[in-house]
């Protein structure tokens, strides 16, 4: 191959593929040469399958005989290690031996499959999906910073180009904090759209799947192919996406943009407002109407989210408790599933009243808006060694300021998109973050398809990879 195919979406490399230009093989090639180059500095890959080849090959194959499945068809992609797969082990980055994880495909995993795509292989996570570092994998724009989590592995992996897309997880933000720290797209979208069979539970109530890709189209794509019933979800809604993907190119003249500004633009670094206000300004300039808003019952969200979250992650390892398993789990999980344990039952109950309200007040601003955008994390990547950070002249710990502008999607159920809007003067990816009303995902991917397009900030390879 003559030309950097690592550096071009999945839009390019399908049309590519099906034109049969471009091989399934030559492509996965090409990605396992950069793994074996840049991951072990990287570290975000827990295992690449041995059948990855093979795979290719037959799809190869396959498209030659009858042409393509569809988009995906030939295209790699690499998984979470918190889905399970039948030809991978699953660990949901622990260490625990004695914890299993079924050999059998995840839901999200088979749908892969039937559209045709190669699996890549297994990438790092946050243990049990429970904190924003994912150790020991590392941000490429920066080796000294952490690439976000729990999605880490998937976040640095798709911005280094070791492959086009990754599945990753999301219960209080984790797609959308490692896509805003490594400058990729991650989508989160309604609960329920995608279902979660096969994914190990975090919190049953907050948990979504979804996608991390280098641009807002392709994310449409994964979206398209993930969405539809999933019998082992019972969240799961039974409708398959209509096709946004196509829509993408819409103008989005009249659109109506909510601005939160009570709760996503306190305690901004200073460089990640100015980004996310001249995207406002870019929307403005498109035609869109922009109106403040706030969100009263917020000051109350962090709270809410954190006693859902522990109880219903307390639950789920009771059993591991109880064997004595939680002795090895990292010392930051091990102490946030004790601390689960002492969530009573009326704090649940509290925290659930508490977001009813925040969906109530979330659902009147949508009623007379399309979109709601603001910043996706209130800083770039931090280095690995922080703990806390200082925004806006306070000290607040990275794991509080990483997610208390993403959760509000999780516990509301509303679908969320992060992508790229800049860089600060380290040369570190901003994320802007656009929200829309249930099952709004085609308003949501066209608004931010217009920005990407406009501004084109996936392009940037980080200097480390390229």
């Amino acid at each position: 191959m003559t030309d950097a195919v690592w550096q071009r979406p999945i839009t390019e490399l399908a049309r590519r593929v099906a034109a049969r230009t471009l091989s399934s093989t030559e492509l996965v090639d090409a990605y396992l040469d950069r793994i074996a180059r840049l991951d072990g500095d990287l570290k975000s890959f827990v295992c690449v399958s041995p059948a990855v080849r093979d795979a290719a090959r037959a799809a190869d194959a396959e498209i030659a005989r009858t042409g393509p499945r569809g988009p995906l068809h030939g295209i790699p992609i690499a998984i979470k290690d918190n889905y399970t797969t039948a030809d991978l082990p699953t660990r949901a980055g622990t260490s625990v031996d004695a914890l299993t994880f079924p050999r059998e495909d995840s839901h999200c995993v088979a749908r892969l499959r039937a559209a045709g795509a190669v699996i890549l292989g297994k990438l790092r996570m946050h243990e049990f999906a429970w904190g924003m570092v994912s150790p020991p994998t590392r941000n490429p724009w920066d080796l000294a910073r952490v690439p976000g989590g729990s999605s880490g592995g998937s976040g640095a992996a798709v911005a280094a180009r070791l492959c086009p897309a990754a599945l990753g997880s999301d219960t209080g933000g984790s797609i959308r904090i490692p896509a805003a720290l490594c400058g990729v797209v991650g989508l989160k979208p309604t609960f329920g759209r995608i279902g979660r069979s096969g994914i190990v539970p975090h919190s049953w109530s907050l948990d979504h799947a979804g996608p991390l890709t280098l641009t807002v189209a392709d994310a449409a794509l994964l979206l398209e192919a993930l969405a539809g019933p999933d019998p082992g979800d019972p969240a799961a809604h039974a409708a398959p996406v209509a096709a946004v993907a196509a829509g993408l190119d819409r103008p989005i003249r009249g659109f109506r943009v909510a601005v939160i500004r009570d709760h996503f633009f306190d305690g901004l670094d200073g460089a990640v407002g100015a980004a996310v206000e001249a995207a406002i300004g870019f929307f403005a300039g498109q035609g869109c109407t922009v109106r403040d808003v706030a969100v009263p019952s917020l000051r109350y969200g962090l709270g809410a989210i954190y006693a859902i979250e522990l109880a219903s992650s307390a639950a789920y390892h009771d059993r591991s408790v109880a064997a004595g398993h939680t002795a090895g789990f990292a010392e930051d999980v091990r102490d946030l599933v004790e601390m689960g344990r002492l969530v009573t039952g009326p704090d649940y109950l509290r925290a659930e009243q508490v977001r009813a309200l925040i969906m109530a007040e979330m659902a009147a601003i949508l009623s007379e808006a399309d979109v709601i955008v603001g910043p996706a994390s209130p800083l770039t990547a931090w280095r690995t060694e922080e703990a806390s950070v200082a925004l806006a002249g306070r000290s607040e710990s990275v794991l509080a300021a990483s997610w208390r502008l993403t959760y509000p999607f999780n516990l509301t159920g509303l679908p969320a998109i992060a992508l790229p809007c800049g860089f600060d003067g380290r040369g570190l990816p901003i994320g802007l973050q656009i929200a829309a009303r249930p099952f709004g995902e085609a308003v949501m991917l066209r608004m931010a398809h217009q920005y990407e397009r406009a501004h084109a900030w996936w392009r940037r390879v980080p200097p480390f990879a390229g």
